[in-house]
């Protein structure tokens, strides 16, 4: 039903002059005290009364005083004047004889008054007890849950006679409110009471249709509709009194259940229900409990079945099983669908209990009673002729849907709780207890199960509230048959690839659940293994093959996705299924019909069809037909689908990607091992797909695309030879074409250009080398790619696209290039940078002709090939497998040439010769082949050619022992020499070549490296424009020329041979190592830089076009390929400018900035997206452009040196004192010369500045990769080269940083910090934590370096004077002192406990210094106290030797008052340091606000930083309290010293807690930090003395209530909760406070009103403080309080307008009513009602219109509706029978009889305000913001309260709240709303903060 308080608003009274109900309250009294002034008797009467309850107050306190008092109470009663029926004084009697039935008082003053009652109720009369029962009644409605045996038939009699028998227009309102009284005496069916009841309820529903006598409609019908309505919510609200409600419908529920047949079992037309002939009679008895409302019938069953006892779950299944059937057409016509889906939920949701009784009354329920089947003709059918039980039918007709819907919305709902997600899943697992049930519902519901989970795994929840979930999902899924679950997975299968039409997306989802079910939960059941895996298998492959052939897929990614997705689970299912699953000798054979035997082949439509219909007619059951397909044929079929699609992927032209190859490469290797008795296939579709056409030369934009194809073969054919009977697929003829043709199709991907694929490619030609039989069959391909370029030139045979790919072969290569270097910069990141396992020996036999014929190239005139391979020559980490290469070979040669008569042997260690060159027999020319090749490999790698020929040799090849590549080669060539003491005299042309040749090798090894000088030149102006020209042309060829030319004419223009060895010194470096003075000229000893000393000649002028032609050579695109003679020429440069190079550092440094930033962006590109077309080798360049920045750096830095070591200044005795900054090593910095300071300062500042950009920079590329940021890489199949490239680039950049660090480390460290800084300020946490790792991975940066720098850099903006000028910081770097203190903390929360040996002596030192002279640290103090706490706890944790020694050996006793250094302890040092911030800093003046720093060009920095880090415990806020509110929690740490915590404590609380609360701004100066910090001493032990006293003193603060509501809740009620707990007296100290009111000197003293107010005000504040102690403190803390609490709150509820304190004060003592309803159980609660019910209805009685009173406080009004209203909203049982008195509590809320008008307070003053005067535009009003939600809120919050003045407080909330509330109320129940606790408690909490109620 809707409920909506607009459309069902209350029936408006006929105008009338009569009443049809109850005279109101105020009326009947005002009509008393006209006869009290008119009767002499009466008044004497009264007053005798009165007399008798004035005495209640002050005589009652034992039992037998109770007794006494209800004796004179009937005495003076009973003197009633003969002439009246009144009683006097009738409200405060029904109240005292309220409380003399308190539960606690012994049965023998519950009978006295009983007896009472029984005098009143016959005094009265039925006219008068009718009138009143509104005052008498709700006392005598508890009675019968706590009386006695002796006292329950009193009770029961008052209700037999006088109740039953008033007149039904009194009975109607309290009807809920007496059958709640009276369920009690029905629990128990053995006690005299039973019956007896059972008669009273039948007198009341008698008694009900009398109202209807004279009615159109049937009396009982109508009498008893009401009374079930009342029962059903009687049921629904009261638990407690739900066992008696059972009892009764038990025995009075009617049968609501008609007989079925087997005919009635027959689907209806048009869904008709109706009752069968015969039957029509319950008709009436459905009316009678299902009119008005059959909905509350639905919830009266729901809630007993939701109930908590078990027994109560069985007796209301058992009535459903009995009285109300599921076929019923009570539930089947007059309830909604929703309603009986709620029931159906309802009753299903018992099997959670797992309790036998309850599931058989829940099967009987289901599946309806037994029926004798019979056919037309009479006799009974069999179960075969039936097909399905009665029982299944019955089911399946009356309750299968809703239950379906019920089960599905279950399954749907979103919900993060792992309990309410699995609670479905357990429920459908039990329903699968009973196959009639549960084979017809879990089909349908099988799948939106396994979607809910999976879908409950990507929301994010916690791993543990997955695992709930899965381990029910995982038991639901054991328990659904093989085939259910296997149907289910096939129809989703073939879903997902009906594309037309479709959402692409959602096909993947499809796949993706399914994918999720067969890798989440158990699928090795045998049938599943056996049967139903290799037929999804084939399913999943005929669908893949169906969609290659009519989908176009080059333009759609989606396509993609879903054949990996597939292919994934087909390789999981292939993976499963056993090899015994494809055998034709399976015993299940015999099951496959004999026509499915045949060999035949079948069509893929033919498949697909009979495997739909084994799944769809037979639902996968193998038992109905058998299998659709036989073993073998699945195993045949299967191995066929998946060659044509490998072979359709690999066909030329395929757009498969990568992934989808190798998954469709897995299924084919399954399929052959778990098959390999199967004959052989058709491989001529196969083959011609793998032979394809493979192009040497493809287009840029398909190098991409065709990798994968070619890898795809690779694996294939590795598979495929990988198995036993290889040949009969591929034989070797077939093999010797496929190899080359794969060669030749992976040749494009080794282009450098291409990154991408570079190691996959170099690995998949390894692999085929390895599968291959044929040894040169490779080496002859790759000969053959190198030398079949159609070049014009012919002796220039090989192309440089492919002299670049074998260079990135042979890299990539095992064995090629390892070295003892590389491998050691290697081990830096744990990895090689050749991406293979150089751990693997490989043979490299197959790359030595195709690496001859690249060396063959040194000899052709200069082109770019030749360029590139001297490039490659010298850019290899190592050439040792070269050198030893040809070494090998020319030894060979003269044992050939010197012994004539060679053997066999011999001959074979000849054959390494190349063949073109012994085919012509002239031994000369092959030796001096192999000379010339090495002597040119040392002139153009002479910085590769001398290690490889000082290595010791490691070849077997000839009879040398094993020396090194030097000695054996000169010794070769010494024989070579001594060749015509033994051969032929003949001295010819060749032969004098090869001689000039050796002895050119000989005197290389003798001389070594040696430069000459040449003729100056005086061209070096016209060179370098023709050099800026050739760069604008892109002329490589002559760059590095024109390079070499220009380099000698500048040095012919120095004249100084002094400054021609400077230059020497500056020879060039290599890319990948710095020798010389490349390396950073710095020494951590002076006397170790052997600077020179001597005057420094005059430098020469530079070109001015030097530099430009430098930048542009270094930044232009075209320059890349010759970048290497660059950076030679700028080394070669850079020296000979002397001072001026600090002139052309900045742009020149900004300009490699700017290029290596360009680039990188470049390399990441290459990695994040498919490429458009080609780029440059971005990765070389970048190596190439760090080796200019960091040569570059070194010169300018050296150059730095030299001009600032003209002379060391001497110390000043101050500086040569033994202090921290005295003493503490640093060899990083160098010292200050005499020569003029400007102008070597501004020198220095260059160098800075650079040195800052640098460190940018490359920290920008050390840290691209690193934790993920960025998400660099895209594509999964490149991860080997992509780590390749990020290891590449992190050694490099790491080499840079440990140079810089050790030139200026202090600078480099600010530049990171400020790095670090900007990084935490934008959140990126992870990668502000890389600076940490950069740190803590430097050798220059470790903890012993790191700390004093920071140190260095503290001290250099806080206090610079006292610091020695060496190690001054030159404040480059915008940073300010709090937030170098930020740094320090959380780098030393980053370090290792076990790095504080090696930090804590410069520690202490620098913090005994700051204690010496705090002051310039005043700002850094609060963070410093935070670093001294992270060195205490860090001390704590470790076990380096000394810890107990460090605190000893510096220690010293805590009471000596002088501070010595040598004996301070790091504990004292924490208190000390306390202090000493806690009186720079005094907490009045600094708390909260923003730290200045000492330098104000930094304040808006530090501020900043500040503003963002404020709330990270990583950095921290510079604010005191945050800081202690981190150090508090490990003080125990810190201090050990039990006195030194009491001690620091005790100066928290009195130096920064203290002051806060005392402050004139308090609370607004509260923030939930400070509050925080309080929290954290009270956990404290050794701190409760002095957190107590604060909190006392800030709770008894006047203006406490004034605290933010948001401050309250989260900081104060933990707070005020452990406050109370600690001390059992609070409550009591808290009572005290509350004065008893008096009106003694009030009313005309002076002052009398301000003395009220002050009053007023006092315990209006005590009374708040005791509502806020209720509220923090746990459920019944205080219930050991209540009777003192009572006794104060009826003192103060007798207050009055005058008294002292007043009335004003109600509105407290209401607001604590609310804290006790919320905190302190029900049955606690009993003695209070008596005072709470006759409060809230005089209160209420006030508000009706009556001239004659004083118009009530609207304050107390508003908190005495909202008490209402969280009665109402909290549902006790015990005010349930007091509710009617209030609000209209029945279905007359709603379904109001015409005519009668209610009688509930709230409704008629509803009613009379709206009907007053002027009131009409009000009547359809209603409250905003009114909750709305799933729980049953407040209808009067503070939300619609929120803005509106008193003034307006009645017309705008009050009186709307009056007119909604039976309604809402009636809704609330309806709807079986949990009640919401919290928003009740959250309303409260935000009445105690108004301090706008206050007077």
């Amino acid at each position: 039903m809707s409920l909506d308080a607009h459309a069902s608003q209350r029936a408006i009274s006929p105008i009338s002059p009569g009443r049809s109900s109850p005279a109101l309250p105020r009326a009947k009294n005002r009509d008393d005290d006209r006869l009290v002034k008119k009767d002499k008797n009466y008044r004497r009467y009264a007053s005798g009364i009165e007399r008798v309850l004035s005495s209640f107050e002050t005589t009652v306190d034992e039992w037998a005083d109770y007794i006494s008092f209800l004796g004179r109470l009937l005495k003076a009663i009973q003197n009633k004047p003969s002439d009246t029926n009144i009683i006097p004084h009738k409200a405060l009697i029904s109240k005292r004889l309220s409380q003399c039935l308190n539960p606690l008082l012994p049965s023998g003053v519950h009978q006295k008054t009983l007896d009472v009652y029984t005098h009143i109720f016959n005094s009265l009369g039925k006219e008068g007890l009718s009138t009143n029962l509104s005052l008498y009644l709700p006392g005598l409605m508890p009675v019968l849950s706590f009386a006695a045996l002796s006292v329950k038939p009193t009770a029961l009699a008052l209700f037999e006679t006088y109740v039953v028998a008033l007149d039904p227009e009194y009975l109607r309102p309290a009807l809920k409110a007496i059958i709640l009284a009276l369920l009690p005496c029905l629990e128990e069916e053995s006690t005299e009471e039973f019956d007896r009841t059972l008669q009273i309820l039948a007198a009341l529903k008698d008694a009900l249709g009398e109202e209807h006598q004279n009615s159109a409609f049937n009396a009982d019908a109508s009498g008893a509709q009401y009374f079930w309505q009342c029962m059903f919510l009687a049921s629904i609200t009261s638990k407690s009194r739900r066992p008696g409600a059972l009892a009764y419908l038990a025995r009075k529920f009617p049968l609501l259940g008609h007989s079925l047949d087997a005919k009635s079992l027959e689907y209806p037309q048009n869904g008709d229900h109706s009752l069968p002939a015969g039957q029509s009679g319950l008709d009436t008895a459905i009316d009678t409990v299902a009119s008005p409302e059959p909905g509350l019938l639905i919830r009266c069953f729901c809630a007993g079945l939701c109930d908590e006892q078990l027994l109560t779950q069985r007796g209301f299944l058992e009535l459903l099983v009995t009285h109300l059937p599921l076929h019923s057409v009570a539930l089947q016509e007059k309830v909604v669908a929703e309603d009986l889906e709620r029931l159906i939920s309802a009753a299903t949701a018992v099997v959670s209990r797992r309790d036998m009784s309850l599931n058989r009354r829940l099967w009987s329920w289901f599946l309806g009673p037994d029926i004798a089947s019979e056919n037309s003709s009479g006799t009974a059918m069999t179960p075969g002729q039936e097909g399905l039980t009665h029982h299944t039918r019955y089911f399946e007709k009356y309750g299968l849907e809703s239950l379906v819907r019920t089960m599905l919305r279950a399954i749907d709902e979103n919900s993060d709780d792992p309990l309410e997600k699995a609670r479905p899943l357990r429920i459908c697992l039990s329903l699968m207890d009973r196959w009639e049930v549960g084979g017809l519902v879990v089909p349908r519901i099988f799948l939106p199960a396994m979607k809910s989970v999976w879908q409950y795994q990507n929301i994010g929840v916690s791993s543990d509230s997955v695992a709930e979930v899965l381990r029910s999902s995982n038991m639901f899924f054991d328990g659904v048959e093989s085939a259910m679950i296997w149907t289910a997975i096939i129809k989703v299968i073939g879903k997902a690839f009906d594309l037309q039409d479709k959402n692409l997306d959602a096909a993947l989802d499809e796949l993706k659940l399914v994918y999720f079910m067969v890798t989440t939960f158990n699928v090795r059941e045998e049938e599943m293994l056996m049967v139903h895996m290799p037929i999804a298998s084939l399913v999943i492959f005929l669908r893949i093959k169906a969609l290659l052939r009519v989908s176009p897929r080059q333009n759609n990614d989606h396509h993609s996705d879903i054949i990996i997705l597939a292919l994934k689970i087909a390789n999981r299912l292939l993976d499963l299924v056993p090899s015994r699953a494809f055998l034709p000798e399976r015993a299940s054979e015999a099951q496959i019909k004999p026509h499915e035997h045949g060999e035949d082949p079948l069509h893929d439509n033919t498949t697909i069809s009979k495997i739909d219909r084994f799944y769809t007619l037979n639902q996968g059951n193998v038992d109905f037909e058998g299998q659709p397909l036989s073993p073998k044929q699945i195993a045949k079929i299967l191995r066929e689908n998946i060659l044509e699609v490998v072979g359709s992927m690999l066909q030329t032209g395929s757009s498969a990607t990568h992934v989808e190859i190798d998954a469709a490469v897995v299924s084919l290797s399954y399929i052959i091992r778990k098959t390999p008795n199967l004959e052989e296939p058709d491989r001529r579709a196969f083959s011609s797909a793998l032979l394809g056409s493979s192009s040497r030369e493809v287009p840029i934009q398909q190098i991409d695309l065709q990798f994968p194809l070619m890898a795809g073969k690779v694996s294939t054919l590795e598979i495929i030879l990988s198995t036993p009977n290889s040949r009969t697929w591929l034989p070797e003829s077939l093999i010797r074409q496929l190899i080359p043709k794969l060669v030749m199709g992976l040749w494009p991907s080794l282009s450098p250009s291409r990154p991408k694929y570079n190691v996959e490619a170099a690995r998949c030609i390894w692999r085929l080398q390895t599968i291959s039989n044929d040894a040169k069959l490779i080496e002859s391909t790759i000969s053959t790619l190198l030398m079949s370029h159609e070049s014009q030139d012919e002796m220039n045979p090989i192309d440089g696209e492919d002299a670049r790919r074998f260079a990135t072969l042979w890299i990539h290569s095992p064995n090629t290039s390892t070295s003892h270097q590389s491998r050691r910069s290697s081990l830096v990141r744990g990895g090689n940078e050749s991406g293979i396992d150089v751990g693997s020996v490989a043979d490299l036999s197959f790359l030595e002709r195709p690496l001859l014929l690249l060396l063959d190239v040194l000899a052709l005139p200069k082109n770019n090939v030749f360029d590139f391979v001297i490039e490659w020559l010298q850019s290899l980490p190592s050439i040792n497998s070269i050198v030893g290469m040809l070494i090998d070979r020319v030894s060979a040669v003269p044992t050939l040439l010197l012994l004539q008569s060679a053997s066999a042997d011999e001959s074979d260690k000849s054959e390494r010769i190349p063949d073109r060159l012994l085919d012509q027999g002239n031994d000369s020319e092959v030796c001096l082949y192999y000379c010339q090749l090495i002597m040119r490999i040392m002139e153009y790698s002479p910085n590769n050619a001398w290690p490889a020929l000082s290595a010791t040799s490691a070849s077997e090849g000839h009879d040398l022992d094993h020396s090194s590549n030097a000695i054996i080669l000169a010794r070769v060539c010494l024989k070579l020499l001594q060749r015509r003491l033994v051969g032929s005299d003949i001295y010819n042309a060749a032969e004098m070549r090869l001689n000039q040749a050796v002895l050119s090798l000989l005197k290389n090894f003798l001389e070594g490296p040696s430069s000459a000088l040449l003729v100056e030149l005086q061209i070096e102006e016209i060179l370098l424009d023709e050099l800026i020209s050739s760069i604008e042309l892109a002329r490589h060829s002559l760059q590095i020329p024109l390079m070499e030319i220009i380099l000698l004419a500048m040095k012919l223009r120095l004249s100084s041979v002094e400054y021609a060895g400077m230059v020497k010194r500056h020879r060039p470096i290599s890319r990948d190592t710095l020798k010389g003075s490349t390396s950073f000229s710095i020494s951590t000893d002076a006397d170790d830089r052997k600077i020179p000393r001597t005057p420094r000649p005059a430098v020469a002028v530079m070109p001015i076009k030097l530099l430009h032609c430098l930048t542009l050579g270094l930044t232009s695109r075209s320059s890349r390929p010759v970048l290497n003679g660059w950076i030679t020429f700028l080394g070669a440069c850079l020296p000979l400018y002397g001072d001026n190079i600090f002139q052309i550092l900045i742009p020149l440094v900004e300009c490699f900035c700017n290029t290596l930033g360009a680039a990188f962006k470049n390399v990441q590109s290459t990695f994040g997206k498919p490429q458009e077309e080609d780029t440059d080798n971005f990765e070389p360049t970048l190596g190439l452009l760090l080796d200019g920045l960091e040569q570059s750096l070194a010169t300018a830095h050296d150059r730095l040196i030299i001009d600032e070591s003209g002379s060391t200044p001497v110390k000043s005795p101050e500086q040569q004192q033994q202090s921290f900054f005295g003493t503490m090593v640093s060899g990083v910095f160098s010292s200050e010369t005499n020569r003029a300071r400007s102008t070597t300062a501004n020198n220095r500042l260059t160098v800075l500045l650079c040195f800052k950009d640098a460190v940018r920079v490359c920290f920008t590329i050390w840290s691209w990769g690193d934790y993920g940021t960025n998400s660099p890489l895209q594509d999964s199949a490149a991860s080997a080269s992509f780590n390749y490239t990020i290891l590449r680039l992190r050694n490099r950049t790491r080499r840079i940083f440990e140079h810089l660090f050790a030139a200026e480390a202090l600078e480099c460290l600010e530049t990171l910090i400020e790095l670090w800084l900007s990084l935490t300020k934008e959140v990126k946490t992870v990668r502000s934590a890389t600076i940490f790792d950069l740190l803590h991975v430097l050798e220059g940066s470790r903890p012993k370096n790191a700390i004093p720098a920071i140190f260095n850099a503290i001290y250099s903006r806080t206090n610079p004077s006292a610091l020695d000028p060496v190690r001054k910081s030159t404040l480059t770097s915008n940073l300010a002192d709090t937030s170098l203190a930020t740094f320090l903390v959380a780098y030393a929360k980053s370090l290792d406990d076990d790095a504080m040996d090696e930090i804590w002596n410069d520690c202490m030192t620098f913090l005994k210094d700051v204690l010496a002279n705090p002051m310039p640290h005043r700002q850094t103090l609060p963070k410093l106290l935070e670093f001294t706490a992270v060195l205490g706890e860090k001390v704590d944790n470790t076990n380096f030797g000394e810890q107990r020694k460090m605190r000893r050996e510096l220690g010293v006793s805590q009471h000596c008052p002088v501070l010595t250094t040598p004996e301070l302890t790091i504990q004292d040092l924490f208190v000390r340091l306390l202090t000493a911030t806690l009186t720079i800093r005094p907490i009045g003046f600094s708390l909260e606000s923003s730290p200045t720093s000492n330098q104000d060009k930094f304040n808006t920095d530090a501020v900043s930083i500040r503003a963002s880090l404020e709330n990270r415990n990583s950095t921290g806020s510079d604010s005191l309290v945050s800081v202690l509110a981190v150090i508090i929690p490990n003080l125990s740490k810190v201090l050990v010293d039990a006195d030194r915590i009491v001690s620091t404590c005790l100066t928290v609380s009195t130096q920064v807690i203290g002051p806060t609360f005392r402050s004139r701004t308090f609370p607004e100066n509260i923030s939930q930090r400070m509050l925080d910090l309080m929290i954290l001493l009270s956990n404290i032990p050794e701190a409760a003395k002095a957190w107590k006293k604060d909190v006392s003193e800030a709770f008894n603060d006047t203006k406490f209530f004034s605290t933010s509501l948001s401050l309250a809740q989260h900081g104060w009620l933990p707070i005020i909760r452990q406050w109370a707990f600690a001390d059992k007296e609070r409550m009591p100290e808290l009572l005290a406070r509350l004065t008893t009111p008096t009106s003694a000197g009030i009313m005309f003293g002076v002052g009398a009103n301000s003395a009220r107010l002050d009053a007023d005000r006092k315990a209006q504040l005590n009374l708040r403080r005791i509502a806020f102690v209720i509220l923090s403190a746990a459920n019944d803390t205080f219930v050991v309080n209540m009777t003192a609490l009572q006794e104060k709150l009826v003192d103060l509820l007798n207050t009055t307008a005058a008294s002292s304190p007043s009335s004003t004060t109600r509105a407290e003592i209401y607001m604590l009513i609310r804290a006790l309803l919320l905190k302190i159980s029900a049955h606690h609660l009993a003695p209070m009602w008596p005072t709470i019910n006759s409060e809230l209805y005089e209160v209420i009685s006030s508000v009706f219109p009556d001239p004659t009173t004083e118009a009530p406080n609207i304050t107390s009004l508003l908190q005495a509706c909202k008490l209402l209203d969280t009665l109402l909203t909290l549902g006790l049982d015990d005010f349930q029978m007091q509710e009617w008195l209030f609000i209209t509590d029945t279905t007359e809320a709603v379904y109001r009889s015409t005519g009668s008008k209610s009688v509930a307070m709230v409704d008629e003053l509803a009613e009379e305000l709206d009907s007053g005067a002027g009131a009409s535009h009000f009547i359809n009003a209603s409250l905003t913001n009114a909750p709305q939600g799933e729980k049953r809120r407040p209808l009067l919050t503070a939300i619609v309260t929120k803005g509106v003045v008193k003034e307006d407080m009645m017309e705008k909330v009050l009186r709307p709240f009056f007119r909604q509330l039976s309604i809402y109320a009636f809704e609330s129940t309806y709807s079986m709303e949990a009640p919401d606790w919290k928003a009740c408690f959250d309303d409260l909490m935000a009445d105690l903060f108004d301090d706008s109620t206050l007077v």
